[in-house]
């Protein structure tokens, strides 16, 4: 479909550049309003094909926060073996790529390739809670989480908290 778009609009300039050329005196050529529909077809093809890329967008983003965010939270993991705890609240996620200011020399970091801590796919920061106690007094996991596109807690589609 596209190939027959770029050809037409090929054929419509070398018409162009024929029929306004010396020895050519509007003999040949397309009509304005010709040229009207075909910029007419195109833009409703346009308006059908670009809502559809987009929103693959956002599926890849929530695709790329939950694995960024079970990266951080693997990453958190490693911290408390090597300091037998978890980050605080305080601290958050910070301690992967900076000693606490507790460490006797356990800590093994940077815990991140990049010796920075990463942002979700919009350009916001990841949250840490630090672990809670449950019902029967053990102690839960932490929660690494992204607030989704609109960082704010709640939401749906691609503003759903993304949570590990």
């Amino acid at each position: 479909m596209w190939n027959r778009a770029k050809n037409l609009i090929r054929s419509i300039t070398q018409n162009y550049d024929e029929c306004h050329n010396e020895d050519n005196h509007g003999e040949a050529g397309y009509s304005l309003l010709e040229i009207l529909v075909v910029l007419a077809i195109i833009g409703t093809l346009m308006g059908l094909v670009a809502p559809r890329l987009l929103g693959n967008v956002d599926k890849s983003k929530v695709v790329a926060a939950k694995a960024q965010a079970r990266t951080l939270s693997m990453q958190v993991q490693n911290f408390k073996l090597d300091m037998g705890r978890f980050p605080t609240d305080s601290e958050g996620l910070q301690v992967l790529v900076a000693s606490p200011a507790d460490d006797t020399g356990n800590w093994m970091g940077p815990y991140l390739d990049d010796e920075v801590l990463p942002k979700d796919p919009w350009g916001f920061d990841y949250v840490y809670e630090s672990p809670q106690l449950g019902k029967n007094g053990n102690q839960l996991r932490p929660k690494v989480k992204s607030l989704g596109a609109d960082n704010a807690p709640g939401g749906s589609g691609p503003n759903q908290d993304i949570i590990f």
